[in-house]
């Protein structure tokens, strides 16, 4: 009890759209689909929904009680922040969406979200609200089994079930991805009436970046997509190189890669120290690209780790500058949040912007 009661809440970023947020979480059942890590179970997943709403209702927790009490000594271990358990109070922390709030009458684009490999959906809730608050249903995915755990109705935790890293494993994973984010939209309609599944977007970090690519190259009703900060590959531990079918074949719609630092490299098309598939694709792709770069910005810092780990006075210096670099966290924020939502309205709202072409924001550069 003395380190919950010792734990700090934290602030989550003020929504920067004309609208308030609202947002419910959802079961979904796929009874046509055996669940790829356990295929003795239909396919099971929850997924977050955010939409413009009225500005009432209580603001949700940024995680469930049973998540957070799951995931605390993951997230606040050596591997991860370094700081000892019990530090924060996870789900004490509310987000700027708010539960049980009237959706404001409207037809409204939608963008899907897969977050990086085993990393929850509910640490790209900023990310996923602020879009909302410009007038987005965003819908965030945890893909059960891969992700670290996931919290069903009556406090049920899934823990992930991934043993390694092998080529097999990391084919079957963006497989099950793919699936889920088309199931998914398969599903929109009853989930938010508001939802206009004629004009469609995904996104996603790390291997979701890479699911957003693979996601569009199997699915057409994806009209424009954005791999954040992800490799689109799934080469493994043990195999020869392996990128997806979006970097050998392009795709022939807008897709705009936004990338970060590891150390002194950077993800991007005319680097290839990290990874060649961003290079490989460039040329194949068909519809409307741009490489759009985050100098200081590392790969952790595309999450809800860019707002937070500065509240964590507990997280030493160097550790804090591997998992976000140094950018000022604010201009990070102002950047990712700005460009996202740019993209979106160029390709799915048809509203122009100078962003691509004049940027205007600390820390950015455009690659191409």
């Amino acid at each position: 009890m003395a380190a919950v009661l010792a734990a700090s809440t934290l602030t989550t970023p003020q929504l920067t759209g004309p609208f308030a947020v609202g947002t419910f979480d959802a079961r979904l059942t796929d009874s046509t689909r055996a669940d790829p890590w356990q295929p003795g179970k239909n396919r099971e997943l929850m997924v977050s929904v955010s939409y413009p709403a009225r500005r009432t209702g209580q603001q949700a927790p940024w995680l469930g009680a049973s998540l957070a009490t799951a995931l605390d000594p993951v997230i606040s271990s050596p591997a991860y922040l370094g700081i000892p358990a019990g530090t924060v109070d996870w789900s004490g922390t509310r987000r700027q969406a708010r539960v049980n709030a009237p959706a404001t009458p409207g037809r409204w684009p939608v963008v899907l979200f897969s977050p990086g490999l085993q990393t929850p959906r509910e640490f790209y809730a900023a990310a996923a609200d602020d879009l909302a608050g410009r007038g987005y249903v965003v819908v965030t995915v945890s893909h059960t089994h891969e992700t670290v755990a996931v919290e069903f109705p009556g406090e049920r935790i899934e823990w992930g079930l991934m043993q390694d890293a092998s080529q097999a494993t990391m084919k079957r994973a963006v497989d099950a991805r793919v699936a889920d984010m088309r199931f998914v939209l398969d599903r929109l309609p009853s989930l938010h009436k508001g939802a206009d599944t004629t004009r469609v977007g995904i996104a996603g970090h790390s291997y979701g970046g890479y699911t957003a690519a693979e996601t569009m190259a199997n699915d057409r009703r994806f009209d424009a997509g954005i791999n954040i900060d992800g490799a689109m590959e799934h080469t493994g531990d043990d195999g020869p190189y392996a990128p997806g079918k979006a970097v050998t074949g392009g795709l022939d719609r807008p897709f705009l890669l936004f990338g970060g630092d590891l150390g002194e490299r950077e993800l991007s098309h005319v680097d290839t120290s990290l990874t060649r598939t961003w290079a490989d694709f460039w040329p194949n792709q068909r519809g409307w690209n741009r490489d759009v770069h985050l100098d200081d910005g590392a790969h952790l810092g595309f999450s809800d780790l860019q707002w937070s780990v500065p509240q964590i006075a507990a997280i030493p210096a160097e550790r804090r500058e591997s998992l976000i670099g140094t950018i000022d966290s604010g201009d990070s924020l102002r950047a990712q949040h700005d460009y996202v939502a740019a993209f979106f309205d160029l390709h799915l709202k048809h509203r122009g912007t100078w962003l691509f072409e004049r940027p205007r924001h600390e820390g950015i550069r455009l690659v191409r």
